[in-house]
């Protein structure tokens, strides 16, 4: 008897554990937007310092570090963060404080990201508009087909 009873609460507890962070389990995309209202540096998108997220755990304890990640993963690959960083000289702390400068390395970084990106989408508009060429040739070796086929098949 004294067995059945010792796993029960055994099973109750982790069922309780896993409830507990369900109600404060943000995305990464609401998290960002949330920061982005909360601090000035991720709302002008400002270079941010290295080691941002242990101030954001700082500031947000309760925060599921693999969701922050991702979430800052989402902010510092945008467009904008990386065009602000190609120009960067100064990092900025949570509340927009100057801090530490941006090296080279890390600018080099952002205009190498921001060229592959810009080649990849050209490369990608370029490989549409040659299918939509290729799909017109197409047509219209269809149509002339027809045409022929049909001007030999009224004098046979």
């Amino acid at each position: 008897m004294n067995t059945s009873l010792t796993p029960q609460p055994a099973a109750t507890e982790p069922a309780t554990t896993a409830a507990a962070p369900a109600p404060a389990a943000l995305t990464p995309r609401s998290l960002l937007k949330q920061l982005q209202t909360q601090f000035p540096a991720f709302r002008d998108f400002l270079p941010l310092s290295i080691g941002i997220d242990k101030q954001i755990l700082a500031v947000m304890p309760e925060l599921d570090r693999k969701t922050m990640r991702t979430a800052l993963g989402i902010h510092t690959g945008s467009l904008r963060y990386l065009k602000v960083m190609e120009k960067a000289k100064l990092r900025h702390d949570l509340d927009g404080t100057a801090g530490a400068e941006v090296t080279d390395t890390h600018r080099a970084h952002a205009t190498q990201v921001l060229q592959d990106r810009f080649k990849k989408e050209a490369e990608r508009k370029k490989a549409e508009r040659d299918a939509a060429a290729a799909e017109e040739a197409a047509r219209v070796r269809a149509d002339k087909l027809n045409q022929l086929t049909a001007k030999f098949s009224r004098k046979g």
